[in-house]
């Protein structure tokens, strides 16, 4: 019998950062060790991500999970008792066939999740979640959000996110700080030009409604000037577009400005801000099934980072579909787009083998938990993106991040920009050993456990 197995699973109806119902879930291993995790859930969500579970009804507004609490400790439950949860690989298959969709409609995504993540979480007591896996752990280069619009904001802009990549930094500590100082210095600029600074969207970042979407880049910008910190070298910009957000057909409509655009107009915008900004990285810069638009896309602005969120939706089949096309050249993971952590490290390892760089990311509906900062370390995905540096659940990700810094000492391994081409990890069997710049002693993942940064050692 396996040391550690799982005994019991509990659930129940929690609350996001936006004060809608999500699934919290503990797993109780036969050692005692417990892990607990609530699942994320996210507001501009595309079609082809797997399907939460919501009661529908007057309660909540309809937003409640309790059918999806229930099937966690019923069918779920059965489905892992008595699993090793060593074996995450084992456990996210049979979640997966006692599902038996492909999207998960039938329990939910959110309450297959909810295990998933609490079985990888209930393992952490023995080996800390970053310090498991067949490479040495990365911290991740963080993507800051400053400025919000889009379903994030209310509307107040068309796209979503204007972030800040500190580029230029050495260490995720200094990162961290170079990011704050452009927040701040952007929010002093904001009140200088007579805009409201203290009420902030989803995710932290700051919601002024501005004239245009370019004047939301500009902005930011500014606050670079002002931070005192150099653009293109030490800090520069990214920005989330969300053009399914506003896609109509085959235009783009622009309410915020009052106009549409085709996709060649839009990317030729786009391409317009790449040529005036210090922008290295854009997200979803037409809408989840544009692949024409896209391939044309790709063409134009191959110079930056292109990352596919509603276009790959962490799915192995649209990432393939979209690797084959030449469509894009990163990819933007959330687990719970997927619905378990051996379906979301498989999309990361597919991404890491085509030469895509790999972004780590939370939903603005996000929790207080930080297995994210863990796994972006653990997967070496390279980047990460969870918001602003205000809001608890935000900040828990940034300080989770700080701690595993801290542990790793003043060698802490950081990533580096350009985002550098990284192997997969190779499955091998039995043997402990140190990573480097890691002061755990752990085992490579053998086939078992081959979701490597997630099983125990």
């Amino acid at each position: 019998m396996a040391e550690q197995t799982i005994v019991e699973v509990r659930a129940w109806e929690a609350l996001d950062s936006r004060g809608t119902p999500t699934v919290g879930c503990e797993v109780i291993l036969s050692d005692g060790s417990r892990g607990t995790a609530v699942v994320p859930s996210g507001a501009s969500t595309g079609r082809h991500e797997a399907v939460e579970l919501r009661d529908g009804g007057a309660r909540y507004a309809g937003a409640g999970v309790l059918r999806a609490v229930a099937n966690v400790e019923g069918p779920l439950a059965r489905a892992v008792s008595g699993l090793d949860a060593a074996d995450q690989r084992g456990v996210d298959g049979a979640l997966r066939a006692a599902d038996g969709t492909p999207d998960l409609s039938r329990y939910g995504a959110n309450a297959v999740l909810a295990i998933s993540l609490a079985t990888a979480v209930s393992r952490a007591s023995r080996v800390p979640l970053y310090a498991v896996g067949n490479h040495a752990p990365l911290l991740p280069m963080p993507m800051v959000n400053v400025v919000s619009g889009g379903a994030h904001a209310g509307g107040t802009l068309d796209i979503q996110d204007v972030l800040v990549v500190p580029v230029g930094a050495g260490t995720f500590r200094q990162a961290l700080e170079w990011a704050w100082r452009v927040r701040r210095a952007t929010a002093e600029c904001a009140e200088a030009q007579g805009l409201p600074t203290a009420l902030v969207a989803d995710e932290g970042g700051l919601g002024p409604r501005l004239a245009t979407n370019r004047a939301a880049v500009e902005l930011v910008a500014q606050g670079i000037d002002r931070s005192g910190l150099a653009a293109g070298t030490e800090v520069a910009l990214a920005v989330d577009v969300a053009a399914t957000t506003f896609a109509d057909g085959n235009r783009y409509d622009l309410r915020s400005e009052d106009r549409r655009v085709s996709a060649a107009e839009l990317v030729s915008e786009l391409a317009e801000w790449v040529r005036d900004f210090p922008i290295v990285s854009l997200e979803d810069v037409l809408a989840e099934d544009d692949w024409t638009g896209w391939r044309d896309a790709t063409e134009q602005l191959g110079g930056v980072q292109l990352l596919g969120d509603d276009l790959f939706a962490t799915n192995a089949a649209r990432l393939r579909q979209g690797i084959e096309a030449g469509v894009a050249n990163a990819i933007l993971v959330k687990p719970n787009q997927v619905g378990t952590l051996t379906d979301a490290y498989d999309v990361v390892t597919a991404a890491r083998q085509a030469g895509y760089n790999t972004v780590l990311s939370a939903r603005s509906g996000d929790t207080e938990d930080s297995w994210l900062a863990d796994l972006a370390v653990a997967w070496r995905t390279g980047q990460i993106k969870v918001g602003s540096t205000t809001r608890s659940e935000r900040t828990a990700k940034w300080n989770r991040l700080l701690k595993i810094e801290a542990d790793l000492g003043p060698s802490a391994p950081f990533a580096t920009w350009p985002p550098k081409p990284d192997p997969p990890p190779t499955k091998s069997a039995g043997t402990l050993r140190a990573c480097a710049g890691c002061r755990v002693v752990h085992g490579e993942a053998g086939v078992r456990g081959d979701l490597d940064s997630t099983a125990d050692r």
